[in-house]
């Protein structure tokens, strides 16, 4: 384990707080001079701006300059993606101007699919929370600056959690769902390099859906958030349906507004860029609500 710092100067479309905010990710926190941590893969990683310099520190066994270019989507022009998109309407226009220095992630496929099967019907800090007792329990102990982290267990180390095991983590009803999709990843019956391969959106989504507590908002999510990076889906939960009714459908009654019409409007909308607006949308009317 190494420890390496990186600077990342005069760049734009990069906002600490809108990356990790955004509902995306998990495993970063705040510290207390507004730098934010977080552990990606066997490594922990400090993310700090200055003016507009990114400054890295990490304590771990990857080159840290290759782990963020890819992992923070770095060689994707966003600020093309920003003004295209912004073209679209004006609501659209002042979401991207609000959470402008968003980036979507490219996390681990695996943790990807665990962390949003913890997230159905949760809030954050409770997610976190499960996903960090998972960690200590069953991933690699990282110590750095006086401070222990916890990678995420891989398919191998989890399958070593009885349901039982994961009941007492705090899973809830999630705890069969993590247990049945673990063991289906662990004998091949999904194989996740092939889901990389498969160009076709919908036909990963369809595999995806096979998992236990994989729903099509979750699927999206994990299409979207994932080195999968597909842009053109649409996660649909509470405030994105608030968002689109307010701003489009105007339902008077935003219980009733069928998620297909949201689908539809999104594609028509905003094409194969659709994952990226959702997440200026969805960003800016949590962040304001």
């Amino acid at each position: 384990m190494n420890e390496q710092k990186y600077i990342l100067k005069n760049i734009s479309s990069f906002e600490p707080k809108h990356i990790f905010e955004c509902g995306q990710c998990f495993r970063w926190d705040e510290e207390s001079d507004g730098s934010y941590t977080g552990i990606v893969g066997k490594n922990v990683i400090n993310v700090k701006k200055v003016d507009n310099d990114i400054i890295f520190s990490s304590l771990g066994a990857d080159n840290l300059e290759l782990l963020v270019t890819n992992y923070f989507d770095l060689n994707r022009d966003y600020e093309k993606i920003k003004r295209e998109l912004s073209k679209i309407d004006s609501y659209l226009a002042n979401s991207i101007e609000y959470g402008s220095g968003i980036r979507i992630l490219n996390q681990d496929l695996w943790e990807t699919i665990i962390s949003f099967i913890i997230s159905a019907n949760n809030n954050i800090p409770r997610i976190k929370g499960i996903i960090n007792r998972m960690s200590k329990a069953y991933g690699e102990e990282l110590e750095w600056k006086g401070v222990k982290y916890y990678t995420f267990p891989t398919v191998e180390e989890l399958a070593n959690a009885t349901v039982a095991d994961l009941r007492n983590l705090g899973l809830g009803f999630r705890d069969v769902r993590v247990y049945e999709t673990t063991h289906k990843i662990l004998n091949k019956e999904i194989d996740l390099d092939k889901l990389h391969d498969e160009p076709n959106t919908q036909k990963v989504r369809d595999s995806l859906l096979t998992l236990s507590g994989v729903g099509p908002k979750v699927a999206d999510c994990i299409l979207l958030f994932s080195t999968l990076k597909r842009f053109d889906v649409f996660p649909i939960d509470v405030w994105v349906r608030r968002v689109m009714n307010e701003l489009y459908i105007k339902n008077e009654d935003e219980s009733k507004v069928n998620k297909k019409d949201i689908e539809k409007l999104a594609k028509e909308k905003y094409g194969n860029l659709e994952g990226l607006a959702q997440q200026y949308l969805f960003y800016w009317k949590r962040d304001t609500a």
